[in-house]
């Protein structure tokens, strides 16, 4: 794949640096990642479902798909990581949005480690929802500050104009999508995915 700081805004790309910098002069050991799940909730109208952090939070200020850290209670049932992921991307997209989404329509579509210069690490696994036709009601809580469901070339397409911030993986995840037409496209890109080896961006 391209590499995932390839077209981000200047201002982004600054600051990713600064932090890479600061890092590599600190000589600090990096974070160990946590284990976290993301869920794109995808309508066959091909509108996903973005959400708005607050700043105050972790990715503040910026567009992300439904996600969060895993919790103990996802593993109580056991199982593999991915599918102790699917299980904290259900809960979490449950918790976020109150849309309920069983673990058997998420579809698994990458894996993404945080770069080793940021002080907080997630290992990501994020997963493509399926959702009716008539999916729009969605409860905010204090996680999120304002959510829309956008097409991913009309969301790239506020990213690109500066009006939607987000992070390369939220990015990457959209334009893949966007090169997908149909529902049953997505399937099939989905199984041909391998999250065994996961994404760990670094900076050219």
């Amino acid at each position: 794949m391209t590499n995932p700081f390839d077209g981000i805004p200047g201002t982004d790309l600054a600051y990713f640096r600064e932090q890479a910098e600061r890092f590599a002069a600190s000589g600090a050991t990096p974070a160990a990642p946590r284990l976290a799940a993301t869920a794109v909730l995808l309508r066959p109208d091909g509108a996903v479902l973005l959400m708005r952090r607050p700043v105050k939070m972790v990715f503040g200020g910026r567009w992300v798909f439904p996600g969060g850290s895993a919790d103990p209670a996802d593993g109580v049932l056991g199982g593999t990581e991915l599918e102790v992921a699917a299980r904290a991307a259900a809960r979490e997209v449950r918790e976020e949005t109150g849309l309920v989404v069983p673990t058997a329509d998420l579809l698994p579509w990458s894996r993404w480690i945080t770069p080793e210069f940021e002080p907080r690490r997630f290992d990501t696994y994020f997963f493509v929802g399926l959702v009716g036709a008539g999916t729009d009601a969605v409860e905010v809580n204090g996680e999120t500050e304002e959510h829309r469901w956008l097409t991913a070339t009309a969301a790239l397409a506020g990213y690109a104009a500066g009006e939607l911030s987000m992070l390369p993986p939220t990015v990457i995840t959209l334009r893949e999508l966007a090169g997908l037409s149909t529902v049953d496209a997505v399937r099939e890109a989905a199984a041909a995915k391998d999250l065994s080896s996961p994404i760990l961006p670094r900076l050219p």
